[in-house]
């Protein structure tokens, strides 16, 4: 989830990590948050300029990029710590967040109902660990080779169509 916000004028960095709701334990592993119950998600924490960047464009490149189908899952992820989720720094933001949810339901471009999750402002953010971070630059023949199994280009290119899944994921297809 990395790359199509990187490359977004006016994000200014991302952190791969774990987010979770308040009174989680603090400073969770991967192996802790993969193994399940938690509380935590696996995220990206965005930092932005709100003078460049929207976060209604963030919010609009968020759902270009996912399945929100499921309220366990994402691709080839199974349970809680992988389902789709917003978590808003602030209250101005939940409300932007849910009208984006609801906008994106009401447009019914997904083949089942959406089953994100906006989360309570405030929500915990631990980065993960290095080899994490800017995994798609460092590891990028693991990480296509995972991309390409998940079947997550081939799920955007159907409900988005190809452009979009082009504009959206920062790949030139032409």
């Amino acid at each position: 989830m990395e790359k199509p916000f990187d490359v977004l004028p006016g994000v200014l960095a991302t952190t791969s990590g774990y987010a979770g709701p308040r009174g989680s334990k603090l400073d969770p592993t991967y192996h802790e948050v993969g193994a399940g119950g938690t509380g935590y998600r696996e995220a990206v924490q965005i930092l932005f300029d709100p003078n460049a960047v929207s976060y209604e464009r963030l919010l609009d490149v968020y759902w270009h990029q996912i399945d929100p189908s499921f309220p366990d899952r994402m691709f080839l992820d199974a349970g809680e710590q992988y389902s789709s989720a917003i978590f808003p720094n602030d209250e101005a933001q939940a409300k932007e967040a849910a009208l984006s949810l609801e906008n994106v339901r009401d447009a019914n471009v997904f083949p089942n109902e959406v089953a994100t999750k906006i989360l309570e402002p405030g929500a915990l953010f631990f980065p993960a660990e290095k080899y994490h971070q800017d995994y798609y630059k460092k590891n990028a023949a693991r990480y296509g080779f995972y991309r390409a199994l998940s079947g997550r280009d081939e799920f955007v290119q159907s409900v988005w169509g190809v452009d979009q899944w082009a504009r959206y994921t920062a790949h030139d297809v032409k």
